[in-house]
């Protein structure tokens, strides 16, 4: 049934292990947080989209039928409004009003949680979301949202770390298969923390979508549809530095692995050291890390991490570390646990 006001919210999420392995048809194991995006909605009937970021104090409206292009935070709404279209989903009209408390590239995925929530409460105008489009198809339109409309080449993680976040869950996905699996994030006294290094990135400027071309092109030399599929010996003959992306990809792969089953024994020293490993894969491998989030990784870990890691993309953005019990959070750390996933709002 058709509503005139619908409002949304949509996490942010931090991804406990398994970085670039989402476009490379391999596994990741992210968590929903508390802080997000959240959309209201109100039907306007008129073939017209505003839409407000009331914390940037800026605005933008155009046609129901306008494709033409923007940036920034007007690219996710007029790309969500147009795929929304295309599939014949889009409002006769709306007034948008955007906010939220999550950094835009503070590596949160601040960008996926502003496309899910512009498209939940899109479809809420129309009535039920989940009888307009399953949620796996919401995350495949957030996901072109991104790729064709703002640039950034991403996959999938942080629109299904969105859409399905659980509370006290991690979520292993299987990117080949998009098989989710719960695992409980059990830390005890443990605790989860980010620290913002203070350099901020977009994926569409960064070197992300660089390193994605050239997984494809290692997956090109070794015939293989991702480098899931790839064989070890043989990545040690590609060129580099097409050997070590590749890599980096499968010893994450196997990193995830060995993440799930250390929380189910909750070993959660073996958790800081696999959170490190892969850290320093990302680092020297993908070559992704920066001078501000190097410090960054040293700080967490000189006031007592267990383990730390760059999160998101890359080139930028917060870092991860697990501290053990007793270990006070370096100033500026914000604790992080898992939260439910995107919902319409009353």
């Amino acid at each position: 049934m058709p509503r005139e006001r619908a409002a949304a919210f949509a996490p942010g999420r931090v991804n406990l292990i398994g970085e670039h392995t989402d476009y490379n048809g391999g596994l990741a194991l992210p968590f929903a947080i508390a802080e997000g995006i959240t959309v209201q909605a109100e039907a306007t009937h008129d073939q017209r989209v505003g839409a407000r970021a009331s914390d940037l104090g800026e605005e933008d409206w155009f046609a129901l039928d306008d494709r033409s292009p923007a940036a920034g935070w007007r690219a996710f709404v007029r790309g969500t409004v147009a795929e929304l279209a295309t599939a014949g989903l889009a409002p006769a009209g709306a007034r948008l009003e955007i906010g939220g408390n999550l950094p835009p590239g503070a590596g949160l995925s601040s960008s996926a949680a502003l496309e899910v929530a512009l498209c939940l409460a899109l479809l809420g105008l129309r009535g039920d979301v989940d009888e307009e489009l399953e949620r796996i198809e919401i995350a495949r339109l957030c996901a072109r949202v991104e790729n064709d409309w703002v640039g950034a080449q991403t996959g999938l993680l942080d629109q299904l770390a969105s859409l399905y976040g659980q509370l006290d869950r991690a979520l292993r996905i299987d990117f080949r298969t998009l098989q989710i699996d719960a695992v409980a994030l059990r830390l005890g006294g443990w605790r989860l923390v980010v620290l913002d290094s203070g350099e901020r990135h977009a994926h569409a400027r960064s070197g992300y979508n660089e390193r994605r071309a050239e997984c494809a092109r290692a997956c090109e030399l070794l015939g293989v549809e991702s480098l899931r599929d790839a064989d070890a010996e043989a990545v040690e003959r590609l060129p580099q530095p097409l050997r070590d992306r590749a890599s980096h990809v499968l010893s994450e792969n196997e990193r995830v692995r060995d993440v799930v089953a250390a929380l189910r024994h909750r070993d959660l020293p073996a958790v800081a050291a696999l959170l490190s490993a892969s850290h320093a894969s990302l680092r020297d491998l993908y070559e992704t890390s920066t001078p501000a989030v190097e410090a960054t990784v040293v700080r967490l870990l000189a006031t007592g991490a267990a383990g730390a890691r760059m999160i998101g993309g890359g080139f930028g953005g917060c870092v991860l570390g697990l501290l053990p019990p007793g270990v006070s959070s370096p100033t500026g750390a914000r604790e992080v646990r898992p939260s439910a996933g995107a919902h319409l709002l009353d």
